[in-house]
Parts: structure tokens; C-alpha cells; sequence
């Protein structure tokens, strides 16, 4: 049976919780930005071919901060993470190692890993326009138009310092350079609508509001409201939009991850590698990807259903570590061309 241990908590209160718990050789511990309910089917599945228990903790911040606290007394195993700035990150912090394992490399396309095998892609999400059925007649778009006078108070985004739209930022700076990207910026903004503010499913609200006719936000999102029984209303706002992937035509659209990485002092080390190289497996890519309405990294594994209804696309290939490289330079030009202010 696997062992489950949760907390939703401040890295203050992450820090008070015990680390000398005594684990057995047949576990593992798993420090989880990934809500449990995501992650406990993977983890069934795991332990039912290799009889390995698992232990989580999911929070939603601080867990680096933890396991670096903790140093080399630190039970975690195993970091999973919702973007790849938070994985690269943690590199840079120290307190991942390298895992040579044939068996991800084969499994996870290179461009969706890291160059020293610090960290490793396990589903990808994209970064793309929701677009109003009603006032939007375009059947394709790319990021580069966003800036164009054409969509002027016609854009809802969130925050410009929040880690999706940092992310997409660093991936302009990568393809255009910084005076380009800046410049691009500068025209996005005053095209916004109103100030960024929300979280995405906030912006297809405003969609279909009226507020605006196009809005940035990550695929899954769709599969969430289409499915969301509790809130019904969500239901129409996304009947209200329909995707555009960016530049699907040419160089592709921007895609981020969640993935994993092994923690420096790792006490189950082995156990934590078969967890992993079970991850990248197509058994696990596809309950991971219709779990959450994403898509698989390991070649041959569809996605599901309902992310095809949304169409195909053509994922931009640059290496997600020179987009991570990128990323602090795209929070300095968020504040340089005051963002989040919004039109002037």
C-alpha cells in the first residue's frame, strides 16, 4: 500500500514539519507541486508493478527552499514541478543531481530535458490565444501579431511577472533578441484591454464578458472548464472561445512543462530512479496526460480524447533550457515597460 503524507502549507510551516522520520528501503519521498490528486494515480499504478511505497507532500511554494534547509538530512527523493523555470531553478540552487539513465533519454525528446540530465519533462502544456467565437474571425495567429495596433483594447492576460507569461516572454527573447522582445512588449501592453490581473480561466471569463476578444492562457485550462461539473458557468465561458495555437505555421508555439528532477541527497536514490524512468513510460505519460489535459512528452503517446478535439499543433523546438536561461531577463523587461500597469 502506498503511504500518503499532504501539506498545503507556508515554507514556514514546511519547515516545522519533522525530517527524521524513519522510511523503509521500499519507499520513496516525493516533494509535489502537483495537486495529489493528479499524482496518486501514477503513483498506484508504480506501486502495483514494484511493490515500491511512496510518500508525498505537496505544497504550493517553498519546496526548494525546504529541501535545501534540509541539506543532506532531507528525506525528499524526488521534486515534481509545474514549470521549467522552477526546475532550472533548482538546478542552479543546487540541490538536484544527474540521473544517466538510458531508459529517460529515450523516452523524453532532449529539447523536453536538461543538457547535464538535472531534470527531465514528463507532459507539456501550450501557451495559446483564446479567441471570441463571436468577434474573432482569424483561424490562425502568431505571437508577433499580438503587438499589432489591429488588436488595440482587445486583450485580456495575467500578470506579466507570473511564471506562464514569463515563460513565453523568455521564448520571444530567444527567437528575437532584447530590443525586438522589448519592443514587442511594449506593443502588447498597449493592446491590453485592461491591466493583467486574474488567473486564465479569469481571462476566457472576459472573453465572454465582452471585456475583451483574445486572451493568453495554457491549453489545459480548456479541459478544465469544459469538465467542470461544480461550476457550470465555466462550462460557457470556454463554449464562448475556441483555441489558436501561435505560430503553429512557422516556427511553432511556445510550450512549458511539468517535470521532475532527482534531489541532491536523495536517500532512496534507486527507488527514486525506477519512479522516474515509470513516469516516462507510455503507461504513465498517458494516465498523467488525461489527468490533467496535457500533453505526453514520450513520442507515440496521444493525448486524450478531448485535447485532440482542440486540434493539432506544432510545438516550438528551441531547448527549454535557453528559454529558461532567458527568464530573468523577461522579468527585467516586464518592469522595465511597467506591464502589469496596462494601457495607457
Amino acid at each position: 500500500m502506498r503511504h500518503s503524507f499532504r501539506a498545503t502549507v507556508s515554507v514556514a510551516a514546511l519547515l516545522l514539519i519533522s525530517t527524521s522520520a524513519s522510511f523503509a528501503a521500499s519507499e520513496v519521498n516525493i516533494y509535489s507541486y502537483r495537486q495529489p490528486f493528479l499524482i496518486e494515480p501514477l503513483l498506484d499504478a508504480f506501486t502495483r508493478e514494484t511493490g515500491i511505497r511512496t510518500n508525498l507532500i505537496f505544497a504550493k511554494k517553498g519546496l526548494e527552499t525546504r529541501i535545501e534547509a534540509e541539506g543532506e538530512f532531507s528525506p525528499a527523493d524526488l521534486l515534481l514541478s509545474t514549470d521549467v523555470g522552477r526546475l532550472q531553478a533548482a538546478k542552479q540552487q543546487g540541490i538536484a543531481q544527474p540521473v544517466p539513465s538510458d531508459i529517460l533519454k529515450q523516452n523524453i525528446p532532449a529539447h523536453y530535458r536538461d543538457a547535464d540530465d538535472q531534470w527531465f519533462g514528463l507532459t507539456t502544456r501550450a501557451r495559446v490565444v483564446y479567441a471570441s467565437n463571436e468577434r474573432v474571425d482569424a483561424d490562425s495567429i502568431t505571437y508577433e501579431e499580438l503587438a499589432d495596433p489591429k488588436w488595440k483594447g482587445r486583450i485580456c492576460t495575467r500578470s506579466g511577472q507570473h511564471d506562464y507569461t514569463i515563460g513565453l516572454i523568455a521564448s520571444m527573447l530567444v527567437h528575437h533578441g532584447e530590443e525586438e522582445t522589448r519592443a514587442w512588449l511594449e506593443g502588447l501592453k498597449a493592446n491590453l484591454a485592461r491591466r493583467p490581473t486574474g488567473d486564465d480561466r479569469a481571462q476566457v471569463k472576459a472573453v465572454y464578458a465582452g471585456e475583451c476578444d483574445i486572451a493568453l492562457g495554457n491549453t489545459y485550462y480548456m479541459g478544465k472548464m469544459q469538465t467542470n461539473d461544480k461550476e457550470p458557468e465555466q462550462k460557457e465561458w470556454a463554449a464562448s472561445v475556441r483555441i489558436l495555437f501561435p505560430n503553429s505555421d512557422d516556427r511553432g508555439t511556445h510550450v512549458n512543462i511539468s517535470g521532475m528532477l532527482l534531489a541532491k541527497h536523495a536517500p532512496n536514490r534507486e527507488n527514486a530512479v525506477k519512479l522516474m524512468e515509470f513516469l516516462s513510460s507510455a503507461e504513465a505519460q498517458q494516465i498523467y496526460a488525461e489527468g490533467n489535459f496535457e500533453y505526453p512528452v514520450k513520442e507515440g503517446v496521444k493525448p486524450s480524447d478531448l485535447v485532440n478535439s482542440w486540434g493539432s499543433f506544432k510545438p516550438d523546438s528551441v531547448a527549454l533550457s535557453e528559454i529558461a536561461d532567458a527568464r530573468k531577463k523577461a522579468s527585467e523587461l516586464v518592469d522595465i515597460v511597467d506591464f502589469d500597469a496596462g494601457a495607457e
